[in-house]
């Protein structure tokens, strides 16, 4: 990778995070801070990069983003490893997500799946069940949405085919409704 690499994706990333749909992200946002408020959690969940995100947004809630405040309820699925492999053993992998939305997900929570290519089947049959639960279903994916964006209720879809980029745009989005929510609060 030389300079004009650098630069090249560099460009690419700085285009697919000013690409992204503000308006659905303001008003996301808006819903899952009403939401939380009203005592409602927020369930995320992702394989590979996408778990890091997802625990690294659940994280700028339970803890801060800028401001002090109040911890607001949010976990990341994949962070339980017991649960993750005991359900992988048991049941499968593609269930290691769903079986945890149904124990943990109740009406009016938030659940948002993370996958670039839209079709981690774990991931999409969690928001199946959520749904199913009555919760508020995000996707966020990468610019062909996969099967993802057609199973939540609002599909957060980056443009961008390559998942460094899918993922770095995830997480900036995250921080956004992190900074959104806690202004709210």
């Amino acid at each position: 990778m030389d300079k004009d690499d650098i630069k090249k994706y560099l460009n690419e990333g700085a285009a697919a995070r000013t690409a992204v749909d503000i308006d659905m992200i303001l008003d996301l946002s808006t819903r899952i801070g009403k939401n939380m408020l009203e005592g409602k959690k927020l369930i995320l969940m992702g394989n590979g990069g996408s778990a890091a995100d997802s625990q690294h947004i659940a994280a700028e809630f339970v803890g801060k983003f800028q401001k002090e405040r109040r911890p607001l309820m949010a976990l990341a699925l994949n962070t339980n490893t017991s649960s993750v492999t005991a359900i992988g053993n048991d049941y499968g992998y593609e269930k290691v997500f769903e079986r945890q939305v149904e124990a943990f997900a109740r009406e009016g929570d938030i659940v948002i799946g993370l996958s670039t290519s839209g079709n981690s089947e774990n991931v999409v049959r969690a928001i199946e069940a959520a749904n199913r639960l009555g919760c508020i279903t995000v996707g966020m994916t990468g610019k062909s949405g996969g099967k993802l964006a057609e199973k939540a209720k609002y599909a957060i879809k980056v443009d961008s085919s390559k998942t460094s980029i899918i993922q770095e745009v995830h997480i900036t989005i995250g921080h956004i409704m992190s900074n959104i929510i806690e202004d709210m609060i």
